[in-house]
């Protein structure tokens, strides 16, 4: 009796229902995918049953919940399961790079329904590249019958440094005519849902966790193509900076007796030395016959000993900086993607080499350097997780609820 007074006392200020999580906060417990009962539901948030009764409630008439069946019955009759209604919308991702665009539509679990890639060129433009963007949303949403209504937002990865708080590139190198152009609202405007931005890279980090390391909290997830850079998963949390710049190891610069120019302006950098560019530049002095990295990554698969020697040796050269980040930031398992991870194991001896020979045992004697697993994808599927922490927060959901009642 006196309990049930405490719990009724609890669940009511001035006498209005105000307890422990709201409908949003509520959703939350099924973003797991593991279907739950009123009861266990009742269990982890410290709620009546009637309360959570209530939400639920509200939450399967907005469709984002469902019923799953019954729960293993202990004698009488089993207890109702609930779980994430993955189906009942959808969110964009899309990943831009200097000369790709990837586009694909995923669930509320993140998985991917439909992806489709066009080659571009990045410096065309924001209007031109971005109005490609919208013609393959269109696209991909009447492949699958599906309407522009059903999506919750979209999520966009470019290859430069981002304004986290705006979503607008801020001076990138490779992105002429995009430096402050309003991704967000110019995308937004044409489709009518929200739309999120950030470097590539950091979604990169995203979808690979996603895909292959969930348990993992500290990650660095490194992009050798074009250009270099990195995303930092740190404690379970992506990691962008003051500044959105977080990461930016492409511009740290490194030992050697020949100081390149960078595009950026300065000498030295990482970048102008072990990206794809410059390893087909230094075997072009070297007279061997290559003009990209395809052809690169097909002597390298072929036995060219030159190609192999340019390519690890590019692994040195970014071994020298993740040997630093190693001790900064202690990860526990290094991804190396991007194009010229399609070299494989020499790409990675070569940073192997360097970063377990420089970095301090403890630091490293856990540490996983390791080829990207979600490959191509990562880039999308981490956009379109981006697109849904932001759509499917506590906030958002509870503000979906309170558009439906103004609604009705």
């Amino acid at each position: 009796m006196f309990c049930a007074l405490l719990t009724v006392m609890a669940e009511k200020t001035n006498g209005v229902a105000n307890p422990g999580p709201g409908s949003g906060e509520l959703f939350q417990y099924f973003r797991d995918q593991v279907p739950k009962t009123r009861a266990q539901l009742a269990t982890l948030t410290g709620l009546s049953r009637s309360t959570v009764g209530g939400r639920l409630d509200a939450l399967v008439e907005l469709g984002l919940i469902a019923s799953a069946g019954g729960a293993h019955s202990t004698g009488g009759r089993p207890s109702s399961l609930f779980a994430l209604a993955t189906e009942s919308r959808w969110v964009v991702g899309v990943d831009l790079g200097a000369r790709h665009a990837t586009v694909g539509i995923a669930d509320l679990s993140g998985k991917l329904l439909v992806e489709t890639t066009q080659d571009i060129e990045i410096s065309e433009g924001p209007t031109i590249i971005l109005e490609l963007v919208i013609s393959i949303v269109r696209d991909l949403l009447a492949q699958k019958s599906l309407s522009v209504s059903s999506l919750l937002s979209l999520g966009i990865g470019v290859p430069g440094p981002v304004e986290h708080l705006t979503g607008k590139p801020a001076t990138p190198p490779i992105m002429p005519g995009w430096d402050g152009f309003d991704i967000p609202g110019w995308v937004g405007s044409r489709l009518g849902i929200p739309v999120l931005v950030d470097n590539d890279v950091n979604l990169m980090a995203l979808g690979e966790r996603s895909m292959a390391w969930p348990q993992v909290d500290d990650l660095m997830f490194v992009k050798v193509s074009t250009g270099i850079g990195s995303g930092i998963i740190s404690g379970g949390l992506l990691q962008r900076g003051a500044q959105g710049t977080a990461g930016d190891i492409g511009h740290i610069q490194i030992s050697g007796d020949e100081v390149k120019a960078c595009h950026c302006g300065n000498h030295g950098c990482l970048e102008a030395n072990a990206a794809g560019p410059a390893v087909i530049s230094s075997l072009q002095r070297s007279g061997v016959a290559v003009s990209s990295t395809t052809e690169l990554i097909a002597l390298v698969r072929q036995g060219n000993i030159d190609a192999i020697g340019a390519v690890r040796e590019a692994g040195r050269k970014i071994g020298e900086v993740l040997a630093m980040s190693v001790s900064m930031i202690n990860p526990s398992v290094i991804v190396l993607g991007g194009s010229m991870a399609q070299a494989g194991e020499h790409l990675i001896a070569g940073v192997r080499e360097i970063v377990y020979l420089r970095s301090m045992p403890l630091a490293s004697s856990h540490l996983a350097i390791v080829a990207s697993r979600a490959a191509q994808q990562a880039g999308v599927i981490g956009a379109a997780i981006m697109a849904l922490e932001h759509s499917l927060s506590a906030e958002n959901i509870d503000a979906m609820l309170n558009q439906t009642e103004l609604s009705e």
